[in-house]
């Protein structure tokens, strides 16, 4: 076999029209992978070879160190076929074996070589050759092809080629965006591939109005951000490009002065990231009176429409100055700034002409325009949704407090959507329930109340902060129940990683509330009052069948169950402790965490094997006698070992019932630990299954017995392995 020959960097580049910019990150390192895992796979580069992406709005590369000419020579053994079909009774070759052979480049003389091995249960022949390692511009021609194929394009475009193709014009490809340059430098040397109808070169093109030359002829593979930098005026880097934009904005809001910050956005930085070739951040501003409308609507407006950070000061408030990221760097830069400051001027005068048009009308008077607003075509409306989650948040407060929380619960459940219908959120969905809550401060409502129209999204999103007061956790609560309940009684359910509906979100929202809140509340019994709701305001109506409420209150429980096991592994809790903490199906969540902790606890406890183990032996034996009950005679306790399982239970098991009341779960199964010796003596010592009939009984009644104490905080057999 051939050695690899030297090794040298290799750098590739496609030169493309602008790429989506909220997709360029994910592209320029899925081009960059794919290229290095196809040459590692092909031999032609090291596993470890370091791979540098590229990617700026017009382009996508790679750099690859120690990137072979050729690829290591490989010996191949193939199989051709069983002995007694290649060769005859006197070790000729037939027919078959010959044709075998032809199609591999090989005649009869081969036939000495060919090794003999069994494969199965018959000896095979089997043909060893070597093979050629590929050439760079082999290998680096399929992986090119395979990198470009599995590229994730979000949509992809079909144009027309104007030469170098067989039919200028007629002749068409497709990819992201259309292609104009291709580099392949290995070392100094033009590696021959072609993609896209572009053949390969050492020429790229740099910033549109900024480059020193045009076009930028790469010296070699090393040289390429270098020379894109100083000769381009291209930053081709994306992490590169985005610290710098990110070390100019901290600069750019010191400059603005007021000790003001620009908001921390990562989407947003990463998508100005992939809009510019070379930043540059300048300080704008805009008019004062702006700032009397909520800081909410100026943010989103200048970040979504116009991508500008806004700058903030020592308090979180948004100034009257923002920050541009441009991609020109003018000696005076005047007219960049006053451009973009007359830019942002009418989507602020819009904002603000939709809070003073809104204030003009009440959130109260607006829920009737809910009616006219489809939630779904099985479901109803808007303004039904809301009636409905009106009567479980009254439910859900007056099991928590008294009739002033339930009047307020139930007048914020009635406005929390008032909002959808405001030229505010009607232009920009996402501050729903932001805006609501400063209309319903305009109106003069209570706090807690604006509060909780506000908060009755939340949580929306893993890590999100909870409502801020039971006003608005009883109303989160009874509008996710509403979705859930809702959502299953139709038969939206989520399969797979399909959630249209976000029900894996609501229900790990009511979870949290549950859980974090420690709410007093049992969760069937929640479910199932809201599943009531629902069917006596659908009832009514007559449009919207449900399926049976009993099959769909268990499912959506069980529904909560599955996301709150999920939940806890992630946060470190092994299979075997959840599954001990939710067979029982405690129906206070809030409970969970202590239950839990209580189980871990338990199992690092040298008596915990053992005593899972019983536990588990114990729950097969009263599963095979239906007729046991949990009464024990003393009369009829005979062996020794019975007698000390009754007697050790007499005393431990009402101090850890006594513990479990208390709500100090660790103790009672500390405490029932004692129990291991006895447990290990009545099963090495006691037949359970005496011929004896009241023996047989009572001795089951003293199993279901202990079988009951030792699972009240939780299935201990689950930690048997």
């Amino acid at each position: 076999m051939t050695t690899p020959m030297n090794k040298n960097s290799l750098l590739v580049e496609l030169f493309v029209e602008e790429l989506p910019p909220k997709a360029l990150k994910k592209l320029g390192d899925a081009f960059a992978g794919v290229l290095r895992d196809q040459l590692v796979a092909q031999g032609l580069a090291d596993a470890g070879a370091v791979l540098t992406p590229y990617a700026s709005p017009r382009r996508l590369a790679a750099h690859i160190t120690h990137v072979a000419e050729r690829a290591a020579d490989k010996a191949v053994s193939q199989k051709l076929m069983p002995v007694a079909v290649g060769l005859d009774a006197s070790g000729q070759p037939t027919p078959a074996l010959l044709k075998r052979l032809g199609a591999l480049g090989a005649d009869a003389s081969a036939v000495p070589g060919l090794k003999r091995a069994m494969d199965g249960k018959a000896e095979a022949l089997f043909y060893e050759s070597i093979a050629k390692g590929a050439t760079l511009a082999e290998g680096l021609q399929k992986a090119l092809a395979e990198a470009i194929a599995k590229l994730p394009i979000p949509k992809v475009m079909s144009y027309q080629l104007e030469s170098g193709c067989e039919l200028p014009g007629w002749s068409s490809v497709s990819f992201v965006r259309p292609a104009h340059g291709l580099v392949a430098l290995y070392g100094d040397a033009v590696v021959p591939v072609e993609a896209l109808g572009l053949k390969a070169g050492r020429e790229t093109h740099g910033h549109r109005f900024e480059a020193a030359v045009d076009p930028v002829v790469l010296r070699d593979a090393n040289s390429y951000a270098l020379q894109l930098q100083e000769e381009g005026a291209v930053i081709a880097s994306f992490e590169t490009r985005r610290a710098e934009i990110a070390r100019q904005l901290a600069a750019a809001a010191v400059k603005a002065g007021g000790g003001s910050v620009p908001i921390e956005d990562d989407a947003l930085l990463d998508e100005v990231t992939a809009l510019v070739e070379r930043p540059n951040v300048l300080v704008c501003s805009f008019e004062r009176e702006f700032l009397e409308v909520p800081q909410e609507c100026l943010i989103l407006t200048m970040k979504a429409n116009q991508k500008y950070f806004p700058l903030l000061d020592a308090s979180g408030k948004l100034t009257n100055k923002f920050l541009v990221v441009s991609n020109i760097s003018p000696d005076d830069a005047s007219a960049v700034i006053g451009g973009n400051e007359r830019v942002v001027r009418p989507r602020l005068a819009d904002a603000k002409f939709f809070f003073d048009q809104d204030r003009k009308k009440s959130l109260a008077s607006r829920v009737e325009s809910l009616g006219k607003v489809v939630y779904h075509n099985k479901l109803g409306t808007q303004g039904e949704r809301v009636e409905r989650v009106m009567r479980i948040a009254r439910g859900i407060a007056e099991k928590l407090g008294d009739a002033a929380l339930a009047a307020r619960a139930t007048q914020a459940a009635q406005l929390a959507k008032a909002d959808l219908v405001t030229d505010m959120v009607g232009e920009f969905p996402e501050l729903q329930g932001i805006m609501g809550r400063y209309y319903a401060l305009h109106d003069g409502l209570d706090a807690s109340v604006a509060d909780a129209i506000e908060d009755h999204y939340k949580p929306r999103f893993a890590g999100d902060e909870l409502p801020r007061n039971t006003v608005g956790l009883v109303v989160a609560l009874a509008d996710k129940l509403e979705t859930l309940v809702g959502m299953f009684g139709i038969g939206n359910l989520p399969t797979g990683d399909r959630d249209p509906f976000a029900l894996r979100r609501h229900a790990l929202g009511v979870i949290r509330m549950l859980v974090e809140k420690d709410l007093p509340l049992e969760l069937t019994r929640l479910v199932s009052d809201a599943r009531t709701a629902l069917d006596d305001a659908i009832g009514k109506t007559g449009e919207f069948p449900l399926h049976k409420a009993a099959e769909d209150v268990g499912q959506v429980v069980d529904f909560i169950y599955d996301r709150l096991a999920g939940s806890l592994r992630e946060q470190g809790a092994s299979a075997q402790e959840v599954e001990a903490v939710l067979a029982p199906r405690p129906q206070r969540l809030g409970e969970v965490p202590k239950l839990l902790a209580a189980v871990r606890a338990f199992a690092a406890l040298p008596a915990a094997a053992a005593l899972a183990a019983a536990n588990k032996r114990i729950g097969n034996i009263l599963k095979k006698a239906p007729e046991a009950d949990a009464h024990v005679s003393e009369l009829l306790l005979q062996e020794p070992a019975e007698k000390a399982l009754h007697a050790a239970m007499a005393q431990v098991v009402p101090a850890a019932n006594a513990q479990f009341d208390a709500g100090d779960y660790t103790a009672s199964l500390q405490t029932l630990a004692a129990l291991r010796e006895p447990v290990d003596a009545f099963f090495d010592g006691v037949m359970v299954n005496a011929e004896q009939a009241d023996l047989r009984l009572n001795r089951l009644g003293l199993l279901m017995s202990l079988h009951a104490a030792m699972n009240r905080v939780a299935q201990l057999e689950r930690l048997a392995v």
